[in-house]
């Protein structure tokens, strides 16, 4: 372990803890496990991010069943203040950004970027988490990929290699390049040169989901740094993408999963002098999102069942709490908790309401919703909606819970009996909430996508829903897919559960014992500096 490279690791978004709210779902909770793991494995690793004045949006749905986006600003008392401060343009205008530093929450160090000084005009840079459009989007991203390598020269931080996770932070790159351009070298020679110290993750396996601006709009911003329109194509491509920047700007790139793998070599095959891209599996922070009573080596399935219950009870308190409603402790209990995009398919099970109606009008299958849409995503908006409407329509049965977080996710994860995922393969880069359940004894029941296929020992562990095939009409995937998802709901979850409790406890124990050494933080970032870093 001696004589490991150093590490800068730029991410958009951390999730570290639900209390800081520069998170807004998967990306920033893999970045704030990987921080999380790097300091347990005392890794040379920091992070770099921005400080996030009002983080994500917050969405709630009022008396009337409208759902409605609001923001609050924030204030942190734990932030450490650098001393340092560095400077970007933005418009051909000075900015100002203010380095805090970060090691409450068991993390690497983390240094975010804040732009909220009374010196800027453009002081709201830092603002909103994935907030505005085009040319907010930019200004975010010279601040953390440009502003981002220029703190980490003014805090004295020698780094080897520069990891982008997502293509939010590929103007570190540019930057890179124009540090040595400035030095005396060509424009080719220090691209080259760049590549040898940079690698990427990426994530996003729809090709349209991918980050791109008009280049005209990057030198409009400052964001090209004086290279020409000739050399940003030459990077980007036109309209300029970042991810295809970032595959063309590093020497190596992984995906997040063996199938995401497999995707994104197919869906970038075409990139011309990208880098190789492999497989790196995401993997969970165990100390953050297990249950110490699920840690044990348990004596007997009674103990791991009872444990189970009690972690339950404390899930069916909590929804009442908050919303009102007791559910049954005895009765089936369902987990569904991600982002409202319409690949992910939040209300799939409600697709023949008919089929599972007698079950939910009975209690005996329990089904609790949580997510967010982005503000801008009307179809994710319209899917909170119609999960809202289903919980009105069965109020004993149905939950959604609001303004989904990571306290949220953490109860949601241990608490539940099934954790059911049913994303449009080959869409869902990863999924880490299922690993979360995974490890907690709450069976996954999903689509064979993402990290579920180098996990799913059907009948064993969960079970998968339906096959691996992929139809051509969205439409047809999707009848398909919820009549798989019925088959075995149906004809095993629901028999399992209330007719055979000792396999039932078996899987929970299998489900633990097969994922919670290969699906933890600790085999991931060892993974990185074995294949990625070094």
């Amino acid at each position: 372990m001696k004589n490991l490279p150093q590490v800068a690791y730029f991410c958009m978004e951390y999730g570290l803890d639900h209390s800081f709210k520069i998170y807004s779902g998967g990306l920033g909770i893999l970045a704030g496990d990987h921080l999380k793991g790097a300091k347990d494995n005392d890794l040379p690793l920091v992070g770099i991010g921005l400080k996030w004045k009002q983080g994500y949006v917050e969405q709630k749905i009022d008396e009337m069943g409208n759902l409605y986006d609001c923001y609050r600003q924030y204030h942190y008392d734990f932030l450490e203040d650098t001393g340092v401060r560095v400077k970007v343009r933005i418009r051909q205008e000075e900015v100002q950004c203010k380095v805090w530093k970060v090691e409450n929450f068991g993390n690497a160090p983390l240094y975010l970027l804040d732009t909220d000084l009374p010196e800027n005009n453009q002081r709201w840079v830092t603002g909103q988490l994935y907030g505005g459009f085009s040319e907010d989007r930019i200004a975010q991203e010279i601040v953390l990929g440009i502003g981002g390598v220029r703190a980490l020269r003014a805090l004295g931080i020698t780094v080897d290699v520069y990891h982008f996770n997502e293509g939010h932070a590929v103007l570190a790159g540019l930057e890179l390049v124009r540090e040595k351009m400035e030095a005396g070298q060509s424009f080719h020679q220090a691209w080259e040169n760049t590549r040898k110290e940079v690698v990427f993750t990426t994530h996003t396996p729809i090709k349209a989901g991918n980050e791109h601006h008009n280049i005209e709009t990057l030198l409009y911003m400052g964001a090209n740094l004086n290279l020409t329109i000739d050399e940003m194509t030459q990077i980007g491509g036109v309209p300029f993408n970042m991810t295809v920047a970032a595959l063309r700007l590093s020497r190596k790139t992984n995906a997040v999963a063996a199938l995401h793998n497999e995707t994104a070599n197919t869906m970038w095959s075409d990139i011309v002098g990208k880098s190789e891209i492999i497989g790196i599996t995401n993997a969970i922070h165990r100390g953050t999102w297990v249950d110490e009573r699920m840690t044990n080596e348990f004596k007997n399935l009674d103990e791991l069942w009872n444990n189970h219950m009690e972690i339950k009870k404390e899930l069916i308190d909590y929804v009442e709490k908050i919303k009102g409603i007791k559910l049954n402790l005895n009765a089936l209990l369902i987990g569904f908790s991600r982002r409202a995009a319409a690949y992910k398919r939040s209300n799939l099970i409600f697709r023949d309401e008919k089929r599972l109606e007698t079950l939910l009008e009975r209690g005996e299958v329990q089904i609790i919703f949580s997510g967010k849409a982005h503000p801008l995503d009307d179809s994710g908006k319209h899917i909170i909606l119609d999960l809202v409407r289903m919980s009105k329509k069965y109020p004993q049965s149905v939950v959604f819970i609001e303004n989904y977080d990571m306290e949220i996710g953490k109860i949601l994860t241990r608490g539940c009996d099934v954790w059911l995922n049913n994303p449009r393969r080959p869409n869902e880069a990863s999924g880490t909430s299922g690993m979360k359940a995974a490890m907690n004894g709450v069976l996954n029941c999903s689509i064979l996508d993402g990290w579920w296929p180098e996990a799913c020992q059907h009948g064993i562990n969960g079970w998968a829903i339906g096959d691996e095939v992929v139809l051509n009409n969205e439409l047809e995937q999707d009848e398909k897919d919820a009549k798989a998802l019925y088959q075995v709901l149906l004809e095993e979850v629901v028999p399992t559960y209330y007719t055979e409790p000792t396999k039932w406890r078996e899987m929970m124990l299998a489900s633990i014992q097969s994922t919670k050494t290969f699906f933890s933080v600790d085999r991931m970032v060892l993974e990185y500096y074995d294949k990625l870093y070094c």
